[in-house]
């Protein structure tokens, strides 16, 4: 039988199509009742049993190797845990008159989340940068984000967080930390299985993501939050959203080359730098925000197909002029085919 394909014309990556249809299939049928409490259960199994898996792909050898470059890495995380927080924090002076108190605060808890690793390591390798840095840089802040995106949350969103608070924590530890410290601890067992099945687990992945998505946004129908959000104010968050993935870009990219990185290593830099993790985002999200956790995801939604996007294309023509250490990013045309990373980078990130 023929394997059906997605169409190359299709804008949207398939995976950012099933979300799109998982926040419909939301709206249109949410999980009320008995089956809220089935969902919101199963929910919670998933995202520990992603963090399992997360913990069991995680190769200790490779992140000890990974630490020979340290200067790198430090860079990274504090581009992703420092820089791009405080230009969250710079966004609060957009509350009310552009965003909506609970849409910044969507906006400021994606600036927490940690880096993504199979984008990074997709986008690096098609601009021929450091893919083993970025190996490690991504999974270094992935590890980190575990435990940084919950003590920056408590630090920063405070009560504006939803149902954030001390026993959030506990969850986290509880339902993220444990779990992944159970598939480091358990890899010499099951390290090998999960490699030899890793197209199998990655659609255990994405379909546990899904159910995170319509769980949160299902709260959020039942709830009536979306009622807050209107056609301009999502038009003024993609705004935002743009202006700061084009300041991380530029940042990561030219503060780089100011630290006296080589264009491989800028390259690693700029793309582990600049993103932000759905995989990751999403369940953390859900214990941290509760039944606001719709609104939370929101942000971080349109922001990670818009940094898969523009990084594609700024990966394509980096590919071209592997040479040229001065182009500017703004000065980058759109390409169809840039659409083909876009997709390999979205199915971990």
């Amino acid at each position: 039988m023929k394997r059906l394909k997605w169409p190359s014309w299709m804008p949207v990556d398939p995976y950012i199509a099933a979300l799109l249809a998982t926040v419909g299939i939301a709206a249109l049928l949410p999980a009320r009742g008995t089956g809220a409490d089935i969902a919101s259960g199963a929910s919670t199994a998933a995202v520990s049993f992603l963090f399992f898996l997360y913990g069991a792909r995680l190769s200790t050898r490779e992140a000890l190797d990974g630490l020979k470059h340290w200067r790198l890495h430090v860079t990274v995380l504090a581009s992703t845990f420092v820089v791009f927080p405080l230009l969250g924090l710079a966004g609060k002076g957009l509350v009310p008159w552009l965003l909506t108190p609970a849409l910044y605060s969507g906006f400021l808890f994606l600036t927490l989340v940690p880096s993504t690793i199979q984008s990074s390591i997709a986008f690096t390798s098609m601009a021929r940068g450091n893919v083993p840095a970025a190996i490690c840089a991504g999974s270094f802040s992935s590890l980190a984000g575990i435990v940084l995106t919950p003590l920056l949350a408590a630090a920063l969103l405070g009560d504006s967080g939803g149902g954030f608070s001390a026993d959030s924590v506990v969850e986290i530890v509880l339902h993220l930390l444990v779990p992944f410290v159970a598939g480091q601890a358990l890899r010499r067992w099951v390290g090998g299985f999960v490699t030899r099945h890793k197209k199998a687990l990655g659609h255990v992945d994405r379909g546990a993501i899904l159910l995170v998505v319509y769980t949160a946004f299902s709260e959020g129908m039942v709830e009536g939050i979306w009622r807050q959000v209107t056609p301009w104010r999502l038009l003024a968050l993609l705004g935002v959203e743009a202006v700061l993935l084009a300041a991380m870009l530029a940042l990561t990219w030219y503060g780089a080359k100011r630290l006296g990185f080589g264009r491989a290593d800028r390259v690693a830099i700029q793309f582990a730098g600049s993103k932000k993790s759905l995989a990751a985002g999403l369940p953390m999200a859900t214990v941290l925000f509760g039944a606001d956790a719709s609104l939370a995801v929101l942000p971080l939604m349109l922001f990670h197909q818009m940094q898969l996007m523009v990084c594609a294309v700024i990966a394509k023509r980096r590919s071209r002029d592997t040479h040229d250490e001065s182009w500017p990013v703004s000065g980058v045309r759109t390409a169809a085919g840039s659409r083909t990373a876009a997709g390999t980078a979205t199915r971990s990130g």
